[in-house]
């Protein structure tokens, strides 16, 4: 995984896996800050501008996790294009976008102790903030197991929150409101962390319709029967079901473009971080716990060895195998690793290539005969007609 900040002592080959140590318990920094948000609603440039915002007083440490993007906006401590070929995930596993970007995130969550052990050095240089910036489908990162790795990965070690990022503009439409406060409900309750919702683009449209919707239900109701829609008396049982999660929702209307907005913002993570530590660092204190207990339960020898039997050795030792040095990926399924063919099956392809090709062959001389055959039929015709 490269590493971008100066200092030979950073490179990965010096990282001593056993310094990250459930042991340690949570430590105090950095916080952990993971951006969410639907595609389109402009979660890059908020971490853009948040890490502006924030640099002077809470040095951030940029962590880019969109294998995707062509580039960002902003200058990153940790890239997953830097480990992981996006592109050349999608030729080998032959996947479609969606598809590449969950394969590219689980194989740099093979790398999470590497990663967790680069945040905590860079809390131990002063970093106060780790900005996580994903990509722009939701749902790979919320739904996937390398996302539930990573953010409850985090969340064991460092205080961790989420900033969902919501697109105020297409909010206006009283559906796609609904729809975007379905997945901050599903989101808040998966992870189980501080939740604040960012709600960006307040430029173009201010954001106190959003507000007057979460607090007042009649307000909503009148919004929505102004909609003519198949999915309104859906969404009208929905916003009844809400509205108890908009008690203990966090808002704060912000531009991403114009930086309106974020000392509002800040002083809402603050309260978040304080939030972890009050009501959500005793129960992943407990999960770490746990675990421990469970690492070393395993690692005890048993209390009672059966005498009965012999021992003989279980063949080669095993080794991991040499590195597939045709790309910069992690991982390479065994099924798609290049092997050499034996003689047999060699001489088996090459006679389907041969059975193929005759069966082309036959293919093309049918079809020109009976071209040649049609163009007979119609110069006879035409000769026909042509008679007196």
């Amino acid at each position: 995984m490269a590493a971008k900040p100066a200092g030979s002592e950073l490179s990965m080959e010096n990282i001593s896996l056993e310094a990250l140590s459930l042991s340690e318990g949570i430590q105090d920094s950095p916080v952990c800050i993971i951006v969410l948000g639907m595609a389109g609603s402009g979660k890059t440039t908020f971490t853009r501008s948040l890490i502006q915002h924030a640099q002077e007083k809470f040095n951030p440490y940029v962590v880019n996790l969109d294998p995707a993007c062509r580039e960002v906006p902003y200058a990153t401590h940790i890239d997953i294009r830097d480990t992981v070929n996006y592109k050349e995930v999608m030729k080998q596993y032959q996947l479609g976008p969606n598809g590449g970007i969950v394969t590219a995130l689980n194989m740099f969550t093979t790398k999470m102790a590497k990663f967790a052990e680069l945040v905590r050095r860079a809390g131990q240089r002063g970093h106060k903030w780790c900005i996580i910036d994903t990509p722009g489908q939701i749902e790979v990162f919320t739904w996937s197991a390398s996302g539930n790795i990573i953010t409850e990965g985090l969340a064991t070690m460092f205080p961790t929150i989420i900033v969902y990022v919501m697109d105020v503009v297409r909010s206006a439409c009283p559906t796609t409101f609904m729809s975007n406060m379905l997945y901050a409900c599903s989101i808040l309750y998966k992870t189980r962390l501080p939740f604040l919702v960012a709600l960006n683009k307040i430029d173009l449209k201010d954001c106190s319709f959003v507000q007057e919707w979460m607090t007042d239900f009649e307000a909503y109701q009148d919004a929505l029967e102004q909609e003519q829609s198949f999915v309104n008396n859906l969404t009208r049982t929905m916003s009844l079901t809400l509205d108890t999660f908009y008690e203990n929702l966090v808002t704060c209307g912000v531009s991403a473009k114009t930086g309106v907005g974020f000392a509002q913002l800040i002083k809402h993570v603050l309260d978040c971080v304080t939030e972890y530590e009050k009501d959500y660092k005793p129960v992943y204190e407990k999960m770490r716990k746990e675990r421990l207990a469970e690492k070393q339960a395993t690692l005890q020898p048993p209390s009672t060895v059966e005498d009965s039997g012999t021992a003989v050795p279980m063949g080669l030792d095993l080794k991991d195998p040499p590195p597939y040095s045709g790309n910069n990926m992690f991982l390479m399924a065994p099924g798609l690793v290049p092997q050499q063919m034996d003689s047999e099956e060699f001489e088996d392809d090459m006679e389907t290539d041969a059975k193929g090709n005759t069966e082309e062959q036959n293919f093309q001389t049918f079809v020109q005969s009976h071209l040649t055959a049609q163009k007979t039929k119609r110069n006879k015709f035409i000769q026909e007609q042509q008679k007196p």
